[in-house]
């Protein structure tokens, strides 16, 4: 896969802002760029379909929240985690890039980012169309292991002490999910023991708003900086250098990742919601809010740490937790047994099909 040998626009000034201008005019004289770009908003928009709305789930099922009310807020939020978080650090893209080793050579790179991003599409489509949440995140850095294995023809270029790190997420956000949102349960119902509930309903579907813009606050601290990072990534493999430098990630990148986040949750939303809201566990308001309140607790300690963890295990477990202070037959185990067996075979899964793409982006490029 080639890359232009002519000097970039978007390039020309490491330690800028992209400008939305010149990047159009990059993307019409680079169809590498082009394709790159495009396999990041589909991915995106596929995050809207699969992840996203799992921040707005459980006010959804309570119906605190109408679903155009519950978008907008999401779409906001979303915005705003992403704006925040990138003050505080802009370098997700470059951690990712790390789970691979491509010794410095940009053409081998971006046909791992382009593979991987289209096995994230399919992986996601086809486990959106059985109603399962999945982790984009996940998918991602599957995606980049099995480009890397078809392009090294074997495990060398695999960093395994990075792999480690991912483990240790996958463990950690499924174990406090569940433990922050059986925790936060029990201390709320201690705290309104005395409380008449059906007098506090309306004061918990409130609080459920605030709960479900928190949610999707950290959604767009985690995922939506790291995609957008992903295309900023994009740009600079597309034009021969394998590091951003210091750019910022423009504000105009950001409003139209959230949107076309926020699209695909209110057209393919729906089953994820219902899945992850509705049918895993029978949900009051209140619980809805220590849902909420328990997955962006573990999200914001699990970021001011470090730990690359995932928001959809993060909710989903919260969820289970929450359940487990009924009891344990409370939870639906036919959903449950559906979404960890998608989480378990993400890995393989979107690691096979990317190795298969990479495969055929060399042959056609």
């Amino acid at each position: 896969m080639g890359v232009l040998s002519v000097p970039s626009l978007v390039l020309s000034s490491l330690s800028s802002e992209i400008g939305f201008v010149s990047f159009l005019k990059e993307m019409a004289g680079n169809p590498v760029l082009l394709l790159t770009s495009l396999l990041t908003l589909g991915v995106i928009f596929v995050n809207g379909w699969t992840d996203a709305p799992n921040a707005i789930a459980t006010s959804l099922a309570t119906r605190s929240l109408s679903p155009r009310a519950a978008l907008l807020m999401s779409a906001f939020f979303n915005f705003l985690g992403v704006l925040l978080m990138t003050l505080i650090n802009s370098t997700v893209a470059m951690t990712v890039k790390n789970m691979v080793n491509f010794n410095g050579n940009t053409d081998e790179a971006l046909v791992a980012l382009c593979a991987a991003l289209f096995a994230i599409i399919l992986w996601a489509v086809v486990a959106w169309y059985f109603g399962i949440p999945t982790s984009e995140s996940h998918a991602l850095i599957a995606g980049l292991s099995g480009a890397a294995i078809a392009l090294h023809g074997g495990m060398e270029g695999i960093n395994g002490s990075e792999w480690v790190k991912v483990l240790y997420g996958l463990l950690l956000s499924t174990l406090l999910g569940f433990a922050f949102g059986f925790a936060v349960t029990k201390l709320t119902e201690f705290c309104f023991r005395r409380a008449d509930r059906r007098k506090t309903r309306g004061f918990f579907r409130g609080a459920q708003i605030f709960g479900s813009a928190a949610m999707s606050f950290m959604h767009g601290a985690q995922d939506g900086q790291k995609f957008m990072g992903v295309m900023i990534l994009g740009v600079f493999l597309a034009n021969g250098s394998e590091t951003t430098g210091n750019v910022a990630l423009p504000i105009w990148m950001m409003l139209l990742c959230s949107a076309v986040m926020a699209l695909g949750t209110s057209i393919g939303g729906q089953k994820i919601i219902k899945a992850v809201g509705m049918d895993m566990v029978k949900l009051e308001p209140y619980q809805g809010f220590t849902a909420d309140l328990a997955a962006s607790l573990c999200l914001l300690f699990s970021s001011a740490f470090g730990i690359p963890v995932s928001t959809t295990h993060t909710k989903t477990t919260a969820i289970m937790g929450v359940g487990a202070t009924k009891r344990l037959s409370a939870i639906n185990l036919g959903v449950v047994r559906d979404m960890v067996l998608t989480w378990i075979l993400t890995f393989p899964g979107c690691g096979v099909i990317s190795f298969l793409m990479a495969k055929f982006f060399i042959l056609i490029f």
